[in-house]
Formats: C-alpha cells, structure tokens, sequence
C-alpha cells in the first residue's frame, strides 16, 4: 500500500495549489503504475498557518478529493479527523505537537488508525 500525502509545504511556501495538486495526481498515478494499491491523504489542519492558509488548505483538499474520485483510489480524510470542531482549520490540542506545525504522538496515532481502517 501506498499513501500518498503532501501540499502543506506547497502552501506555507506559497507555490499555487492547482501544482501542488498536479503534482500529487502525478505521483498517485506513478504509484499506480508500479503495481501497489495507492490511497491519497488531504492536509492536515495548520495550526500556525491559520487562519492566512486555510482557504489554500480547503482548495487544495478539494482537489485532492477530485484525485481520489477520478483516480478511482482511497481518499484518507486526514484534516476532518484531526480538525477541532470547535476551532475549523486547526488541529485539536490533543492531536497537535507543540510545535503548532505537526500532530502530537497520539496525533500520528489516530491517522494510522485511520489509514489502517479505510486502505
């Protein structure tokens, strides 16, 4: 199984999101063509980018569900899983690191469960 994620740093560098997204369709259909089952994750919320990158964020998430669909693969909802309902656009303190940046232990934990589940 491949998992293919990416785009936040697309996005904290400022390249345009429709590249960033070619770039992943790119790689899913590199992965597909060498044999493996390939599934797509979203971005993770940005807790330190938002709320300046969130509109990036959701664009590029809906592209990346595009992929999925067209791409006929796995979408691994990784931002709603990790997405504080009570604060949209952010991790939850629970599943953020320190850092703002990345999920905590527990974080990466409840994305596994979750890739494990759906791929």
């Amino acid at each position: 199984m491949l998992i293919v994620q990416g785009g936040i740093n697309d996005i904290a560098q400022g390249y345009r999101v429709d590249l960033a997204a070619a770039n992943l369709r790119a790689m899913v259909r590199r992965g597909k063509a060498l044999g493996p089952r390939v599934a797509i994750a979203d971005v993770l919320p940005w807790n330190n980018g938002w709320p300046d990158a969130e509109p990036q964020i959701r664009e590029l998430n809906a592209l990346v569900a595009e992929i999925a669909r067209e791409e006929h693969i796995v979408l691994l909802p990784f931002h709603d899983t990790l997405e504080d309902p009570d604060r949209p656009g952010r991790m939850g303190d629970e599943w953020v690191h320190a850092d703002g940046d990345h999920p905590s232990v527990a974080g990466y934990r409840r994305l596994g469960e979750i890739a494990f589940r759906l791929a």
